[in-house]
């Protein structure tokens, strides 16, 4: 279990959570709608689980403390270190657990894990226009609009638009040591 906080705790993603996985994202298929493509069966699973391999990305189930259900999962996708010091999030609610404030709370640990135990320093969200509840989850988690980038990722059969939205740690800040001083 990773950054506790007091309605969801987040645990990281791994081959045992295939079944509950694949249920939900099926269990979710109108939620995610044309906005994301997550695995929906076993196999799919496991290869899209190579993904995290080598720690360039990291996936993390939020999972609900009452109930030990996963309310929804985030990805930390292309950590780049040196001079950037940053990565990109995606992620997902579970249609079950959907409206309930879960995914908001658990980005928000997600947040504290990846500017401390992580040392990130920036970390973007990219979301496709018409896709409010992302949306404002990221605006109520305080980052910020830096503009529209066309035709960004390819999705339900053709490139999309997605406006890219960061937040950046706040101060004080405890750099990785693969910054460079100068």
């Amino acid at each position: 279990m990773i950054s506790p906080s007091p309605r969801v705790a987040l645990h990281p993603l791994d081959l045992t959570d295939q079944d509950e996985f694949c249920a939900l994202v099926r269990a979710s298929a109108e939620l995610h709608g044309p906005w994301m493509q997550l695995p929906s069966t076993a196999e799919a699973f496991r290869t899209w689980m190579r993904r995290f391999e080598g720690g360039a990305n990291l996936g993390l189930l939020i999972r609900v403390r009452e109930t030990g259900e996963a309310a929804g999962m985030v990805n930390i996708n292309s950590i780049i270190r040196g001079r950037y010091q940053g990565a990109s999030l995606g992620y997902a609610a579970f249609a079950p657990s959907a409206g309930r404030g879960y995914m908001a709370e658990g980005l928000a640990a997600v947040l504290e894990y990846a500017f401390g135990e992580l040392r990130l320093h920036r970390l973007e969200a990219n979301i496709q226009p018409g896709n409010e509840p992302s949306l404002a989850v990221v605006r109520r988690l305080g980052f910020r609009y830096e503009g529209l980038s066309p035709d960004y990722l390819y999705i339900d059969g053709g490139w999309r638009d997605h406006e890219r939205w960061a937040v950046t740690a706040p101060k004080p800040w405890t750099p990785d040591p693969s910054l460079p001083e100068v």
